[in-house]
C-alpha cells in the first residue's frame, strides 16, 4: 500500500467525525469524511467513529447502509479502527439497547458499569494497559485516555482482548483481531498519547 493512504471516516450523523478527521490529517492521513457505503469500500482504510446510544448507532448504520459496508470492508482485510461507541457495535448485543444486534465480529455482548459508589457514566482520564501487543497500540500501554461511557464490552473470546482500564475493576478498553482493532476511548480527545494511536493505526494500515 502506497503512503497516500486513502482513508474513510464513515458519518452517518452518530459520531464525533471531525474532531477524527482533524486528528487523521493531523498525521498525514488523507481523509475521505463520507456517507456514501461506495467510497468506504473504494477506500484502503477506513474509521468508525461513534457518540451515543448503542441502538441509535445501530440504527443509523442501518439505515444508510453502513452496516454491510462495515462488514464487507472487515470481510475484505481493509485496515479498520473502531472508535469509542463503535467498538460496542462490533459486537454482538448491548444491555443498552436489548433486541438489537450489534455487527457481531466480536462474539460477546456489552454490558453496564456496575461499580458501587463511582459514578456512571465513567469521564475522565484513566491509564490503559495492554493484554497483547497491537500495532495500533504499540507504544502506549500505560499512556492516559480520555473516556466517555456507561457501557464496556466483555469479548467472549479472550484473543480479542487487547488492553483493559480500571474503573471499580478491569475493563475491556481495546479489543481486535485480523485487520480491525477498536478503543473505547477517544485518541482524538488523548492530546499526544491519542495522536500516536492514529499514526500508528496509519503505520499499521500500510504494512497489511
Amino acid at each position: 500500500m502506497t503512503n497516500n493512504l486513502s482513508v474513510a471516516v464513515i458519518d452517518y450523523d452518530a459520531g464525533n467525525t471531525l474532531s477524527v478527521t482533524r486528528a487523521l490529517k493531523k498525521v498525514g492521513a488523507q481523509v475521505n469524511l463520507t456517507p456514501d457505503p461506495e467510497r468506504v469500500a473504494a477506500a484502503d482504510a477506513v474509521v468508525l467513529p461513534g457518540v451515543g446510544a448503542f441502538g441509535d448507532c445501530m440504527r443509523k448504520l442501518r439505515e444508510r447502509g453502513m452496516d454491510e459496508a462495515c462488514l464487507e470492508a472487515y470481510r475484505t482485510g481493509k485496515p479498520f479502527l473502531g472508535v469509542c461507541v463503535a467498538l460496542q457495535v462490533f459486537f454482538e448485543a448491548s444491555e443498552e439497547t436489548p433486541g438489537v444486534e450489534g455487527l457481531g465480529i466480536f462474539p460477546g455482548k456489552v454490558v453496564r458499569f456496575d461499580v458501587g459508589d463511582f459514578k456512571v457514566p465513567h469521564m475522565g482520564w484513566n491509564d490503559l494497559e495492554l493484554v497483547r501487543p497491537h500495532p495500533v497500540l504499540d507504544g502506549l500501554s500505560g499512556e492516559a485516555f480520555y473516556f466517555v461511557h456507561s457501557y464496556y464490552p466483555e469479548p467472549a473470546e479472550p484473543a480479542d482482548l487487547l488492553g483493559v482500564s480500571d474503573y471499580g475493576g478491569a475493563f475491556c478498553a481495546a479489543a481486535g483481531r485480523e485487520n480491525l482493532a477498536a478503543v473505547q476511548f477517544h485518541p482524538e480527545k488523548s492530546s499526544l498519547a491519542g495522536l500516536k494511536l492514529y499514526e500508528n493505526f496509519l503505520g499499521w494500515a500500510r504494512s497489511l
